[in-house]
């Protein structure tokens, strides 16, 4: 776990504004007919006229620029030309620049078109999961009250909280110390201290939390097949709260 000083939290806010931007430049842009690759296309150009790398490109051997994981798709789907979105789908987009040597890591999910009132909630549920996990931030609490809020809130929306990938340390490396899961106790696991950075990252599914990944060795599926949905900030713990990195 790396306290952050000064000079690298001033470094990962920039990487953290820049992807801000890039997932807002996507606003208007996801609809149907495009491809993942359009997607893949736009973020890695965007990153580099920003003078930035995209950090998913050759993470342990990722292919692509950003991960688009539509409808049962948990994370870390691969871009291809073959995906075209359809009328209904949803997508998160994860993005990760790397900017100054420093990581931003944020993503959020679109609709395409007009979806269904069940995915509909799915996203605004798992939205309000980010946001009452953020809540719990502040010096002296632990990633069990972050977990706890997440799950109790999902469990009680009647959906189930996706238990084999995690929230991380960030900023320095992609992935640091601590792991933060989204379920959990209250008052357990790592107590923050200001100037901690981390993700928080809900993954939440319609049915339940088990995940496979396919054959490509990345994307992860519900078990299931039912829908998934996730988003994602960037976070620091400060002297008496939160700051969120990658938003407004």
């Amino acid at each position: 776990m790396i306290i952050k000083t000064p000079d690298q939290i001033e470094g990962i806010r920039k990487a953290c504004h820049l992807t801000r931007d890039i997932l807002d430049s996507l606003d208007g842009r996801i609809l149907p007919g495009i491809t993942t690759e359009h997607i893949n296309t736009w973020v890695h150009e965007m990153t580099i006229a920003a003078g930035a790398v995209p950090a998913p490109l050759n993470y342990r051997g990722y292919p692509k620029s950003v991960c688009t994981s539509i409808n049962e798709v948990i994370c870390h789907g691969i871009p291809s030309q073959d995906r075209v979105l359809k009328e209904g789908d949803i997508i998160n987009i994860d993005v990760t620049s790397i900017l100054g040597g420093y990581y931003g890591d944020s993503s959020r999910m679109y609709l395409v078109g007009n979806v269904s009132e069940a995915a509909r909630r799915l996203v605004e549920v798992t939205r309000q999961c980010l946001a009452v996990g953020i809540e719990q931030v502040r010096p002296g609490n632990t990633v069990g009250d972050i977990g706890y809020a997440i799950q109790q809130l999902a469990e009680g929306s009647g959906y189930s909280v996706v238990r084999a990938f995690v929230g991380h340390g960030t900023g320095v490396s992609f992935h640091e110390a601590p792991d933060v899961p989204h379920y959990g106790e209250p008052g357990a696991g790592v107590t923050l201290v200001p100037n901690m950075v981390f993700t928080i990252e809900p993954m939440i599914n319609i049915g339940g939390y088990h995940a496979t990944v396919l054959e490509d060795g990345w994307t992860a599926v519900t078990t299931d097949g039912s829908l998934s949905a996730q988003w994602e900030h960037t976070v620091r713990v400060t002297e008496n709260g939160v700051e969120v990195m990658t938003g407004r």
